[in-house]
Protein backbone atom coordinates (compact mmCIF):
# COMPACT_ATOMS: atom_id res chain seq x y z
CA UNK A 1 0.00 0.00 0.00
CA UNK A 2 1.04 3.45 -0.94
CA UNK A 3 0.58 5.87 1.63
CA UNK A 4 -1.25 9.24 1.27
CA UNK A 5 -3.58 11.53 3.47
CA UNK A 6 -6.80 10.37 3.30
CA UNK A 7 -9.52 12.07 1.56
CA UNK A 8 -12.24 9.75 0.95
CA UNK A 9 -14.68 7.46 2.95
CA UNK A 10 -13.02 4.98 0.80
CA UNK A 11 -10.00 5.42 1.29
CA UNK A 12 -10.20 5.41 5.17
CA UNK A 13 -11.66 1.74 4.76
CA UNK A 14 -8.78 0.49 2.70
CA UNK A 15 -6.75 1.90 5.17
CA UNK A 16 -8.43 0.01 7.94
CA UNK A 17 -8.81 -3.18 6.16
CA UNK A 18 -4.96 -2.77 5.58
CA UNK A 19 -4.12 -1.86 8.95
CA UNK A 20 -6.04 -4.87 10.04
CA UNK A 21 -4.34 -7.46 7.57
CA UNK A 22 -1.07 -5.68 9.28
CA UNK A 23 -2.16 -6.36 12.93
CA UNK A 24 -2.58 -9.73 12.63
CA UNK A 25 1.09 -10.31 11.01
CA UNK A 26 2.91 -8.94 14.86
CA UNK A 27 5.09 -7.07 12.71
CA UNK A 28 8.29 -5.54 14.78
CA UNK A 29 7.69 -2.05 15.63
CA UNK A 30 11.10 -0.95 14.21
CA UNK A 31 10.78 -2.56 10.88
CA UNK A 32 10.02 -1.07 7.76
CA UNK A 33 6.43 -2.84 7.44
CA UNK A 34 6.30 -1.70 11.56
CA UNK A 35 7.10 1.89 10.56
CA UNK A 36 4.62 1.99 7.81
CA UNK A 37 1.99 0.86 9.82
CA UNK A 38 2.90 3.33 12.25
CA UNK A 39 2.43 5.94 9.50
CA UNK A 40 -0.73 4.84 8.22
CA UNK A 41 -2.32 4.38 12.01
CA UNK A 42 -1.59 8.29 11.82
CA UNK A 43 -2.98 8.76 8.69
CA UNK A 44 -6.04 7.06 10.21
CA UNK A 45 -6.18 9.55 13.02
CA UNK A 46 -6.15 12.43 11.71
CA UNK A 47 -8.72 11.88 9.42
CA UNK A 48 -10.92 10.37 12.58
CA UNK A 49 -9.92 13.95 14.26
CA UNK A 50 -11.16 15.36 11.56
CA UNK A 51 -14.25 13.40 10.45
CA UNK A 52 -15.71 11.91 13.73
CA UNK A 53 -14.99 14.11 16.42
CA UNK A 54 -15.41 13.12 20.25
CA UNK A 55 -17.17 15.58 22.26
CA UNK A 56 -16.18 16.48 25.69
CA UNK A 57 -18.15 15.20 28.14
CA UNK A 58 -20.39 17.41 30.37
CA UNK A 59 -18.20 18.85 33.09
CA UNK A 60 -20.72 18.48 35.85
CA UNK A 61 -20.96 14.68 35.04
CA UNK A 62 -17.09 14.38 34.57
CA UNK A 63 -16.56 15.76 38.09
CA UNK A 64 -19.02 12.90 39.14
CA UNK A 65 -17.04 10.21 37.77
CA UNK A 66 -13.68 11.75 38.94
CA UNK A 67 -15.56 11.66 42.09
CA UNK A 68 -16.72 8.18 42.54
CA UNK A 69 -13.39 6.86 41.10
CA UNK A 70 -11.44 8.73 43.82
CA UNK A 71 -13.55 7.95 46.20
CA UNK A 72 -13.99 11.73 47.18
CA UNK A 73 -17.48 12.86 48.63
CA UNK A 74 -19.34 16.37 48.92
CA UNK A 75 -17.82 16.81 52.24
CA UNK A 76 -13.96 16.02 51.48
CA UNK A 77 -14.45 19.48 49.70
CA UNK A 78 -16.54 21.54 51.63
CA UNK A 79 -13.92 24.52 52.74
CA UNK A 80 -11.87 23.90 49.69
CA UNK A 81 -14.87 25.16 47.32
CA UNK A 82 -17.83 26.21 50.10
CA UNK A 83 -19.80 24.72 52.32
CA UNK A 84 -22.00 20.77 51.32
CA UNK A 85 -24.96 22.32 50.15
CA UNK A 86 -23.41 24.48 47.88
CA UNK A 87 -21.00 21.91 46.73
CA UNK A 88 -24.51 20.10 45.64
CA UNK A 89 -26.40 22.70 44.34
CA UNK A 90 -23.20 22.82 41.95
CA UNK A 91 -23.25 19.02 41.44
CA UNK A 92 -26.94 19.02 40.69
CA UNK A 93 -26.40 22.18 38.35
CA UNK A 94 -28.64 24.97 40.19
CA UNK A 95 -25.53 26.46 41.09
CA UNK A 96 -23.24 27.74 37.70
CA UNK A 97 -20.01 26.06 37.95
CA UNK A 98 -17.57 29.27 38.15
CA UNK A 99 -14.16 29.23 36.79
CA UNK A 100 -12.71 29.08 40.03
CA UNK A 101 -14.81 26.25 41.03
CA UNK A 102 -13.21 24.56 37.68
CA UNK A 103 -10.25 25.39 38.64
CA UNK A 104 -10.23 23.70 42.06
CA UNK A 105 -12.04 20.87 40.58
CA UNK A 106 -8.98 20.36 37.85
CA UNK A 107 -6.34 20.44 40.69
CA UNK A 108 -8.04 18.31 43.33
CA UNK A 109 -9.18 15.86 41.16
CA UNK A 110 -7.01 16.25 37.61
CA UNK A 111 -9.85 16.81 35.18
CA UNK A 112 -8.27 18.59 32.33
CA UNK A 113 -9.53 22.38 31.56
CA UNK A 114 -11.06 21.82 28.34
CA UNK A 115 -13.36 19.60 29.91
CA UNK A 116 -14.41 21.78 32.67
CA UNK A 117 -14.50 24.74 30.45
CA UNK A 118 -16.53 22.57 27.92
Amino acid sequence: MELSVIKTEEQYESYLNWVDGQLDKNLNPQSKEGKKLEVALLIIKQYEDEHYPVPYPDPIEAIKLKMEEMGVKNKDLVGKIGSKGYISSILNKRKPLTLEIARIFHKELHIPAEILLA
